[in-house]
């Protein structure tokens, strides 16, 4: 009997799934956090860049770095491994000039 229970739970197997969020619909949670977060980013812009003027060269660099992941596309593993910087050989005038330029590049199109 606890067989023929379980047998008649839920869809039968081969029947279409309906109801529920379609196929490339997006959360609406995520949507409004990313919203947020972009406003409360957007709203502390000016901070932000006078408090990145303070940190040293290299840990700039890593902070422009990971605000990046939420800017541009992650990259494959394969694409990714092509373009790796080994960041322990620059020196610092050469990291800064790197930070230079995305900074401009960042503010040319965030502008």
């Amino acid at each position: 009997m606890e067989n023929s229970i379980k047998n008649q739970r839920g869809r039968r197997k081969g029947t279409p799934k309906t109801g529920g969020r379609r196929k490339g619909t997006p959360n609406k949670v995520t949507t409004d956090l990313r919203t947020f977060i972009a406003d409360v980013i957007d709203a502390n812009r000016e901070q932000m860049q006078r408090d990145m003027a303070f940190l040293d060269p290299k840990d700039r660099l890593n902070v422009i770095e990971r605000l990046l992941a939420y800017v541009i596309p992650k990259r494959t593993e394969s694409s990714l491994n092509a373009s790796i910087l080994d960041f322990s050989t620059i020196t610092d005038e050469q990291l800064q000039e790197v930070i230079e330029e995305l900074s401009l590049r960042i503010n040319e199109n965030g502008e």
